[in-house]
């Protein structure tokens, strides 16, 4: 039974979004971009509606949980590419708990009189254990509360929007404070992590009513709501603090950006939804990976450890261990630039192939072959000028990045060849 509307659609794609990336990323954005933050902001949103197209007509055609797997692999079959595709999605997944699980250390640090590297590993850890318990003890906790906090992190957004507007300094914006042309294009694509979110509403298309309208809507209206929510941010932030001041508070720029308007009460309260936006994006993203692991899992792409649901509770429980597990690590071994540029080129790589996946399916899915041609493009340009720039600023992060991709290529070389082929009695060629 059908039992998600319009508006219920929507919030899964605004929640999706408005997780922990704005609170993450909007510092790396200004260290870049500079008075051009919100055109940085307005380039990663087209980006993101061209694919939300890709997405629309996908979902209408292919009503499954599995969303984004399912997509590449009816364009693709079952072969080394799709298989890849379906690690490389649950690693990128890590790699956005990660980015949260670092947000939540940098905000809930201000609270702090005194900092530490103990105190900021300490906080890291607290974020991911605490919500993998709850998944754990109450995976319908997750749905529950989601609801709730979208509208409370939205409304303080909102908030700060209204009250800083009166306090823009539009001469901080103006041309000859915009970094060059190729940083700022690299600066949206950094950021375009925090735009990841939207494609879950493809995961819930058989439970959305009335599915051939209301999911392109939902796709569209929460893509372009959220790509106004975070140009109206950039304009606030840089309009309205010094980007001296900004650069120190880098990891929680946000915060600082309400002070003007709000004073510290405006700081305190930015930080508070910081915390709630990041901790609750940590709990849905460690249940929405666990159970994308099953999925993937049940149908013979990964490992059968990963489909040990429990009777009673329904959840996963190895999927989300070792979610967990994942998460720990990089997120207290990588910096928060670091997992910013290689989740945004992780999702980045994982549109790209979905947008290439509409276009090949573009017949059946009734879609016109030049908005996707374009998508595909766009796509493809911008994960090149992201790990171009970065390769010259930043080579470690290329180097982890392309070290998923080689670990996501063998794993399904060894895997999808030796073990589903065998004894899933799977149909596997390695170009299809």
């Amino acid at each position: 039974m059908r039992s998600i509307g319009l508006l219920g659609a929507i919030s899964i794609g605004i929640g999706g979004m408005v997780g922990g990336g704005i609170f993450a990323v909007l510092g790396e954005a200004v260290s870049l971009a500079h008075g051009a933050t919100a055109v940085a902001f307005a380039i990663a949103g087209v980006v993101a509606i061209l694919t939300a197209y890709s997405y629309a007509k996908l979902s209408v055609t292919y009503q499954s949980e599995g969303g984004t797997v399912t997509f590449i692999d009816k364009a693709f079959g079952d072969n080394i590419l799709s298989g890849s595709v379906n690690l490389m999605l649950w690693l990128s997944y890590l790699v956005t708990i990660s980015l949260y699980a670092t947000a939540f250390a940098s905000y809930g640090e201000t609270f702090f009189t005194h900092k530490s590297q103990w105190l900021h590993h300490g906080l890291i850890v607290i974020s991911i254990i605490i919500p993998a318990v709850i998944n754990l003890v109450s995976a319908s906790f997750v749905g529950k509360s989601e609801t709730v906090i979208v509208v409370i992190k939205v409304a303080l957004l909102v908030l700060v929007i209204a009250a800083g507007s009166f306090y823009v300094d539009t001469e901080r914006m103006s041309p000859v404070h915009w970094g060059s042309a190729l940083s700022i294009v690299t600066a949206g694509m950094i950021i375009f992590v925090a735009y990841e979110g939207f494609e879950l509403i493809a995961n819930s298309a058989q439970d959305i009513k009335n599915p051939d309208k209301n999911l392109p809507r939902a796709f569209y209206a929460s893509v372009i709501i959220v790509i106004a929510l975070y140009i109206l941010i950039a304009v606030i932030t840089v309009g309205n603090v010094p980007e001296n001041i900004l650069m120190q508070a880098k990891d929680y720029a946000l915060a600082e950006a309400a002070k003007p308007s709000l004073g510290q009460m405006g700081f305190t309260l930015v930080a508070f939804a910081a915390l709630l936006s990041t901790f609750s994006a940590i709990n849905a993203t460690i249940y929405g990976n666990a159970r994308l692991g099953y999925i993937i899992a049940k149908d013979g792409k990964l490992p059968r450890a990963l489909m040990d649901e429990g009777k009673k509770s329904g959840v996963p429980f190895k999927g989300v261990l070792y979610t967990t597990l994942l998460s720990l690590v990089l997120a207290n071994s990588i910096d928060l630039t670091e997992i910013a540029i290689i989740g945004s080129a992780g999702f980045l790589l994982i549109f790209l192939l979905v947008n290439i996946s509409a276009f090949k399916l573009s017949q059946e899915i009734k879609a016109n072959r030049f908005v996707l041609l374009t998508s595909s493009v766009l796509s493809f340009l911008a994960l090149c000028t992201l790990l171009f720039h970065t390769y010259t600023s930043n080579p470690r992060a290329v180097v982890i990045f392309m070290g998923f991709i080689i670990i996501s290529g063998l794993f399904e070389l060894i895997y999808g060849r030796y073990v589903r082929g065998h004894f899933f009695n799977r149909k596997y060629k390695i170009i299809q």
